[in-house]
């Protein structure tokens, strides 16, 4: 894992919060899994409040020059993944975080504390 995913998380964590995300969590996955080093998920309050979050999230990364290699979900917006190959950013509405429960499916992660990030 390079520093560089790292950069893209906390440039991901900074636009959630920009727009009010709830209950960001961050997964380091490097070492269970090839497909990415980190999920973030985080949760909205409503559907343009997902989108939002997304929208400000792909237009950061963007800035920083990198862009997602796939976006899905975000006509719904109950749950969008966003696929920047090193982190996957997961918004979803309240129901459907409870009902996915990607914390815990994903729990040999090492969950990492935002403030320590």
């Amino acid at each position: 894992m390079d520093n560089s995913s790292k950069e893209m998380a906390k440039l991901a964590i900074i636009a959630l919060e920009d727009k009010k995300a709830e209950d960001i969590k961050i997964i380091d996955i490097s070492h269970i899994s090839t497909i990415a080093d980190y999920f973030i998920i985080a949760s909205g309050t409503n559907k343009s409040q997902i989108q939002a979050m997304t929208d400000n999230v792909e237009e950061t990364l963007g800035r920083a020059g990198h862009n997602p290699k796939h976006i899905e979900g975000y006509q719904n917006a109950n749950w969008i993944l966003m696929d920047f190959q090193d982190i996957i950013v997961h918004v979803f509405d309240k129901e459907n975080r409870l009902f996915y429960d990607l914390e815990r499916i994903w729990r040999d992660g090492v969950t990492i504390e935002k403030e320590s990030f």
